[in-house]
């Protein structure tokens, strides 16, 4: 008997495909629909299965030793997956080791079908599991998860292949190298495949910024379903971003078959966005409407796939209202339905066959990254107060007053007069306090409380500003209040640790306040010119 997923029954084919998408559902809040369906799943595993389970990882070849990582050098990749098909990958997890506060921009992902030469899926590691901009946040969904405050990944898609797949994840940081790459690799081997299976396809593109006209997420020829969109935007305006409509020209429509009525809207969101996570839906990372905030939603068309014959094309506007910062509040908004000039990223998600790759060139890795300046620890000049158990250890400064008031200032410098956005790389661990943050004596932000129940670096943003050239202080202040994982049996240090600051300067992004400029310039122009009559 031949081990295959042919079945004779459509509607077992569809509840075999489903199982697949919904095994993440484990430990999540289920509505009732979504819990009929687990049930379905549960049931099927009644039934006999007739494949042989096998699986890719980075385990350690001498089983009774640890260490069960790879390393991956600057400009160098790691084969994680090369083997003969027929098969389905249907699980793939990892988690990543290494000093570069941005890998999951700076990691691709790329996915070879039949010995092509060419991927038919090419998206940054972070971008492919529904997080943008290299950012650490969790996210629960069906067919991806990420936990471990951003730092574990997880996809269930099913990625069928007849003949051959390689998968491959390249490190293009030209300096950071990645120390631990730990994955799982679980795949189905098979002895055929139904005739009429479709190849997995992902495909991450930018625009830096966004150019005139819509943001086109996906162009693709040939016959399919579309399944999921994953949109991130750096935003180079003050103003909410997302009026812009999605628009799905199926099989060389002129006109779109698929209309929008707005970006949250798409997402399946209302009245602006927040952070939240459903299964099919969510927005991952949102910071707010200031310029330099980010932003990743994720839609997957799981339950509403959109099938093609001869082509698809993904387009959606990238317009909404920009605000001048500086004029009085009567004159505070410029428009609400304005073209912006983000940086807008995209990774679009489908099924197709037979397997395609792109044209296009794949984005280089200076160009998917901001130009962020990152001032490590060991640069910093300090001063503490009490000047007690101030410990510059592995790249870091770990501070530990004992007291609840101790307050520590880190001294920077800044090249030019500008905007800038101030990031850090804190330790919150069960021995940190609450402390609040200040820049030159100003506070920024509300106190912020560092302790954890272990110990874990996470990335923080501390506030956008205005700066002048010069040095500048960043200080903590220690609150006296008690910490949210305050255990008595732990030693409380209130301590506070920063392993990296990150310094921003906006005006070196292209496209900053391009748009509100062009709006104001309009506004100087007689009314003839404005107008063009």
């Amino acid at each position: 008997m031949k081990r295959t997923i042919s079945v004779q029954s459509g509607v077992y084919r569809c509840a075999l495909l489903l199982s697949t998408l919904l095994l993440p559902l484990a430990g999540m809040a289920l509505e009732p629909e979504q819990r009929q369906a687990a049930q379905s799943q549960l049931s099927l595993l009644t039934r006999a299965l007739d494949f042989e389970a096998q699986r890719a990882s980075s385990s350690n070849k001498d089983l009774g030793r640890n260490g069960d990582a790879h390393s991956i050098l600057p400009g160098e990749s790691l084969t994680l997956l090369d083997a003969a098909g027929p098969g389905i990958v249907n699980h793939f997890w990892n988690t990543v080791g290494t000093a570069d506060p941005f890998y999951a921009r700076s990691l691709v992902l790329r996915i070879y079908y039949d010995g092509q030469e060419s991927p038919s899926v090419e998206a940054p590691l972070g971008d492919f599991f529904g997080v943008g901009h290299g950012a650490a946040k969790e996210l629960d969904s069906i067919p991806v998860s990420v936990s471990s405050l951003g730092r574990s990944r997880v996809c269930y898609w099913a990625m069928p292949f007849r003949k051959h797949i390689r998968v491959v994840v390249a490190n293009e940081n030209p300096a950071v190298k990645v120390d631990s790459f730990y994955y799982y690799l679980d795949w189905q081997k098979v002895d055929q495949l139904p005739e009429d299976t479709l190849y997995f396809h992902a495909r991450y593109r930018q625009e830096a910024p966004a150019s005139e006209g819509n943001y086109t997420i996906l162009q693709t020829e040939g016959r399919g379903h579309y399944v999921g969109t994953v949109l991130s935007v750096h935003q180079m305006e003050t103003g909410w971003f997302g009026e812009g409509d999605d628009f799905f020209y199926i099989d060389h429509a002129e006109t779109p078959q698929l209309k929008g009525t707005g970006t949250e809207d798409y997402f399946n969101d209302a009245w602006g966005f927040r952070e939240f996570c459903r299964p099919y839906h969510g927005v991952s990372l949102y910071e707010g409407v200031v310029v330099g905030d980010r932003v990743t939603a994720y839609r997957w068309h799981i339950l509403d796939p959109v099938p093609f014959k001869e082509s698809l094309r993904l387009e959606i506007e990238h317009k909404g209202s920009i605000f001048d910062e500086e004029a009085p509040i009567a004159k505070f908004e410029i428009g609400g339905f304005i073209e912006r000039s983000d940086w807008v990223s995209s990774v679009a998600f489908w099924y197709q066959y037979p397997p395609v790759n792109s044209d296009e060139p794949f984005p280089a890795w200076a160009d998917r990254m901001p130009p962020y300046k990152i001032i490590s620890a060991s640069d910093l000049s300090y001063k503490a107060d009490p000047p007690l158990l101030v410990l510059p250890l592995s790249g870091a400064i770990l501070y530990a007053p004992m007291s609840g008031t101790g307050e520590i200032t880190y001294t920077f410098a800044i090249e030019e007069k500008g905007t800038y956005r101030l990031d850090g790389l804190f330790t919150h661990s069960l021995m940190c306090g609450v402390y609040q943050p200040y820049l030159d004596d100003a506070p920024i932000g509300a106190p912020v409380d560092f302790s954890a129940p272990g110990f874990d670096p996470l990335w923080m943003h501390l506030d956008t500003l205005i700066l002048d050239a010069g040095e500048h202080h960043l200080k903590f202040v220690g609150t006296g209040a008690t910490p949210r994982f305050y255990r008595s049996m732990a030693p409380l240090h209130n301590g506070i640790g920063i392993l990296s600051l990150s310094v921003l300067h906006l005006e070196e992004m292209a496209g900053f306040k391009v748009a509100l400029k062009k709006e104001q310039d309009k506004k100087e122009l007689p009314h003839d010119q404005n107008t063009g009559r």
